[in-house]
């Protein structure tokens, strides 16, 4: 066991050293960029000590002479990720070439022949570990799991007077469950005031033989010594203000110049209390199309397609409850899952109204026949599915849908234009159907209604607005320092507007006072600040119920929010109680310019506010306050992404949330 605790010795020395190396790097830390992620490669040496005993090799060859220790350096190479979202806490992930071969103790035969044995295994090793930098510094440690699976399991046996025997161990368990801990030390190496950092890592760790087991059969067991180094990057914002530290009669260079424009305006909106979660009843559109899929005359497999025994039990209804519970203002999978049942709601309806029809217009760039294909494609799947008469559907082909996306003589983003142009658009002019909600013009389909918990809700987010800086900043970042001095880092961002949930704030604390400092870099490359303030207070369980609604837009520019006025004054205004909080939020897609898209929402928001209060005024309701934001294309503050053509059309949105009075 000597090579053994040697090992160990060296594994000692080097881990001290790295504890050396980080408390160093931070006694000379300069303020850079802290990337969230971190990617990259590393190379080792594997210093492998083996235990145990083997002597049957496999099922053709048992030695004469049993093997038990050895030891051999084999290389190691991997991929990894790291995320660190915090200085202290995060994560590892290292996918590997991990050779654990070497060579076992010279033994003698009976014979009095001197034998050896050596072996090549090596595995494929998938490596997840909790990153602790105990110091906030860049000295780290890691421990976690590690799932081995063997790729070679060779060996060449040698004894004197006979011939060499190279074949392939027997009871190799394919895969093997062991753990390690390690520690590294991460050493910059890109200028300071880089946005894309660069570092160099060595690092050491230990491979416990424990459950690492390479055999069914016998006792030989590996234990791992390494030792390498890590290339890693990551990409963060770039720090506003650079410190220098400053050695005994040495003078620091002066800071970079801040410049004070008095044309950007700071301001921070917070909550006065932060709910977690609110119970909601949505009252949720349905967009009146089904897009298919580009080449393809299919109805995509994302739609829920039933069978006919399943369509005779389906009723609309049952999508108010079962469905899932994410209703963030992230991504709502439980409104996608209404939707992709919009021709199950459809058969429903006409099923339960038998004097309803309906007309199926579809479209395919240029080809009216294809068009007309998508249609019947759709109506044999009401008609053979749940049994609707084909004489009240009718169908007709077009190379532009209605309204269509793609515009004389545009040439900018035409793929996602034509993705959402390759649709059947669903019309009735049958009253149990439908909803008037953009006027007589275009009739929506009669939404559905869902109940759900509503977590991390809008008026949960603080929100960050710096006027003008479109016109004077390249990007602008938040650092927001709580009473204890620590500081969160948020950005870089490129629009006016940015938001922040209350809750990753305040992290597990239950209130706090923070101080908000922006930090801008204007296009000319100098830095300018801003300072603020906000005060939040968490509140775990929200009793009340509010309300959601949703108003959709087509890709139209002549369609403004006017032509929702009824909707807005005759269904929304009445629900809204005196003293009641109303927050209007509006979005858009990713097609168009950033800029003209975040002051389209708002536009939008703002409008929206100005029709429901002058409802209010006329109905005599007091007390009412308004939280109105557009988001524009953030795609962070996005109801849902934008990798579908349905999902795009439903972030061309204007959403209401009514919330009563505590």
């Amino acid at each position: 066991m000597l090579p053994f605790f040697k090992a160990q010795q060296k594994f000692t020395v080097i881990l001290l050293t790295l504890i050396f190396a980080g408390i160093a790097a931070h006694a000379q830390k300069t303020m850079r960029p802290q990337p969230v992620w971190w990617f990259g490669e590393s190379g080792a040496l594997n210093f492998n000590y083996y235990r145990g005993t083997t002597q049957m090799l496999n099922n053709n060859l048992t030695v004469p002479t049993a093997f038990h220790k050895g030891r051999g350096v084999k290389p190691y190479a991997s991929i990894l990720v790291e995320y660190r979202p915090k200085k202290v806490f995060g994560a590892m992930l290292n996918v590997a070439f991990d050779n654990r071969g070497g060579k076992f103790n010279g033994v003698d035969a009976p014979c009095n022949c001197p034998a050896s044995l050596s072996t090549n295994m090596s595995y494929v090793a998938i490596e997840p570990s909790l990153r602790i930098a105990p110091f906030s510094n860049s000295f780290y440690i890691f421990a976690g799991p590690t799932i081995s699976i063997n790729i070679s399991r060779s060996f060449t046996y040698l004894q004197q007077k006979q011939a060499d025997v190279r074949d392939d161990w027997s009871d190799v368990r394919k895969t093997v469950f062991s753990g390690q801990v390690g520690a590294g030390v991460d050493i910059p190496i890109s200028p300071r005031t880089n946005a894309t950092q660069w570092t160099l890592s060595p690092f050491a760790s230990f491979q416990t033989d424990f459950g690492h087991n390479p055999r069914s059969s016998e006792s030989w067991s590996l234990a791992t010594f390494r030792t390498g180094i890590a290339l890693k990057v990551g990409t963060g914002a770039k720090p506003a203000t650079p410190v220098t530290p400053t050695a005994i009669g040495i003078l620091a260079p002066p800071p970079p110049v801040t410049i004070v424009e008095k044309d950007l305006q700071f301001s921070v909106r917070g909550p006065k209390v932060v709910p977690l979660n609110r119970q909601v009843k949505e009252t949720f559109p349905l967009r009146n199309s089904v897009f298919f899929d580009m080449g393809s005359t299919d109805i995509p497999n994302r739609y829920v397609l039933l069978s006919q025994p399943d369509a005779v039990l389906f009723k609309e209804s049952q999508l108010q409850q079962g469905q899932p519970n994410n209703l963030n203002n992230g991504r709502s999978a439980r409104q996608l899952a209404v939707y992709y049942n919009i021709l199950n709601i459809i058969g429903d309806r006409l099923r339960a109204n038998p004097q309803s029809t309906i007309a199926l217009s579809g479209a395919s760039d240029k080809n009216p026949t294809e068009g007309k294909v998508l249609a019947e494609n759709v109506k044999q799947y009401l008609v053979n599915t749940f049994g609707i008469d084909g004489a009240r559907i009718t169908t007709e082909g077009r190379d532009k849908p209605l309204v269509p996306s793609e515009q004389p003589g545009g040439t900018k983003q035409l793929t996602l234009l034509r993705e959402g142009d390759r649709r059947v658009d669903i019309v009735s002019t049958s009253p149990e159907l439908l909803l008037q909600v953009g006027g007589t013009v275009q009739p929506f389909l009669r939404p559905v209604e869902i109940e759900a918990v509503q977590e991390d809700p809008m008026d949960s987010h603080v929100v960050f607005t710096a006027d003008g800086a479109n016109d004077l900043l390249s990007s602008w970042s938040v650092n927001i320092t709580d009473e204890q001095g620590n500081v969160q880092h948020y950005g870089p961002y490129t629009q006016e507007q940015a938001s922040v949930s209350g809750k990753t704030i305040l992290g597990s604390s239950p209130q706090g006072n923070y101080k908000i400092q922006m930090v801008g870099q204007t296009k000319s490359g100098k830095s300018i600040t801003r300072e603020s303030s906000v005060s939040l207070v968490k509140v775990e369980d929200v009793k009340q119920q509010g309300l959601r609604y949703s108003i959709l837009f087509d890709f139209d520019k002549s369609k403004t929010i006017d032509s929702y006025e009824k909707f807005l004054t005759d269904i929304i205004a009445p629900l809204i109680p005196e003293n009641g909080t109303i927050i209007i939020h509006g979005h858009t897609d990713i097609i168009g310019d950033e800029k003209y898209n975040l002051t389209l929402s708002r536009e939008r928001a703002n409008e929206t506010q100005k029709i429901i209060e002058r409802a209010l005024l006329t109905a005599g309701k007091q007390g009412v306050k308004f939280e109105t934001y557009g988001f524009g294309e953030d795609e962070g503050a996005a109801p849902f992404e934008n990798n579908y053509p349905e999902k795009r059309f439903y972030n061309r949105t204007v959403i209401i949330d009514i919330i009563p009075a505590k």
